[in-house]
């Protein structure tokens, strides 16, 4: 199946975090996993990219087990990550890194637009407010060619019009993937899940 199937899956560490969970994600398709803090949700999208072992269960990942060493695995999915030498970066500079690593979907310079960062896109990094860091993070994320894409609380830092520009960045997103989400802010759950697995 292309997109992400969780079948069963469960995680113990003293005690079980979460257990029996399912989840089906289709291309085309957001899942949001909402609940309250120590519930899992970070967890669970650890679980999704491989990074947390199963303690029960499975997940196929575009129809195969997640596996950071697999070429085709890592070109599939997309994560929301800062690399250790983003603030040294500029927007444009940020863009043209993923670019040559992974490709883009789009002009350079008409995403920053889109981002608001057009008038900062040569600043560096450090230089930007947390608010315009996160939307160049997220930016990078979904711009490159993916088929699964698993975010972190994209509504982290945002103000409220960072907070309808991540809303149609994901709406487009979810057009041509299979997207995760985790998050805490309803309304955004409301505007871009097609399904919600509350944890807790």
């Amino acid at each position: 199946m292309d997109g992400v199937l969780a079948t069963g899956i469960g995680v113990r560490f003293d005690e079980w975090l979460f257990r029996g969970v399912d989840l089906e994600v289709r291309p085309g398709e957001c899942a949001a996993v909402v609940g309250t803090n120590g519930s899992g949700k970070s967890t669970l999208l650890r679980c999704l990219h491989g990074e947390e072992p199963l303690t029960e269960g499975t997940v196929l990942v575009d129809g195969a087990p997640p596996d950071e060493r697999s070429e085709a695995f890592r070109r599939a999915v997309s994560v929301l990550d800062e690399p250790d030498s983003f603030d040294e970066l500029t927007p444009r500079r940020h863009l043209e890194l993923v670019a040559g690593t992974h490709g883009l979907d789009g002009d350079p310079d008409s995403l920053l637009a889109g981002a608001g960062l057009a008038e900062r896109a040569d600043a560096p990094v450090e230089w930007l407010s947390t608010g315009l860091r996160r939307r160049l993070l997220l930016l990078g994320t979904v711009a490159r060619p993916h088929s699964v894409l698993l975010i972190d609380e994209p509504e982290r830092a945002l103000d409220a019009d960072g907070l309808r520009w991540v809303i149609d960045l994901l709406a487009a997103a979810r057009s041509r993937a299979a997207v995760v989400i985790c998050s805490h802010h309803p309304p955004l759950v409301r505007a871009v899940a097609d399904r919600v697995l509350e944890l807790g």
